[in-house]
């Protein structure tokens, strides 16, 4: 039973952490990275899709994306897509390939960055405490239930908080690392 919890507490606080990698890796730090925009959301006859869905992402520079899709028809799809995203990029369209050159970033979008990186850091351990609180209410029912002892019960709040510790460690530890890489000039 309370192996049960543990792994559970595991799984979900692993959702957890993925889903703040996949949020901080679209962060721009003034190199190109596909993972900037091969989630954009395009609308093309009426359906909407994801980028990576519709082309092939290459980074033929350091500070340039190259988009070619796999239909020339949704090009204009694709460009006013990246127009309407928060990217702040224009794309450079040759009729075969859009190209998106990454500015660098000025000092005060370098702070602006951390500043968010700190909020979806936040976010992400608020997620893992959340998983922290539902796990600890199923134990106390067990409990109550007469599916564990006191003692068992004790013991598993226990764990599950030192597995919660080591989550929030390891959050902090990829928020270090990302606000290092936007700080890098």
């Amino acid at each position: 039973m309370i192996a049960d919890v543990m792994r559970e507490a595991k799984n979900r606080m692993n959702g957890a952490i993925t889903s703040l990698e996949s949020d901080l890796a679209a962060f721009r730090t003034g190199r190109a990275s596909t993972k900037l925009i091969e989630h954009l959301k395009v609308e093309q006859y009426g359906v909407e899709m994801q980028l990576i869905q519709m082309a092939v992402i290459s980074v033929p520079e350091p500070q340039q994306l190259a988009i070619r899709p796999f239909d020339r028809s949704s090009m204009s799809a694709i460009e006013k897509a990246i127009m309407k995203s928060d990217l702040g990029i224009m794309p450079n369209n040759d009729g075969q390939v859009i190209r998106l050159n990454i500015p660098r970033l000025t000092e005060e979008r370098r702070r602006d960055l951390s500043r968010i990186v700190g909020r979806r850091i936040e976010e992400a351990k608020v997620a893992v405490r959340n998983v922290r609180r539902d796990l600890n209410h199923d134990l106390k029912e067990l409990k109550e239930e007469k599916l564990v002892s006191e003692d068992e019960c004790a013991r598993g709040e226990k764990q599950l908080q030192e597995i919660t510790d080591s989550y929030i460690t390891q959050i902090d530890e990829i928020g270090r690392a990302k606000e290092a890489e936007i700080m890098e000039v």
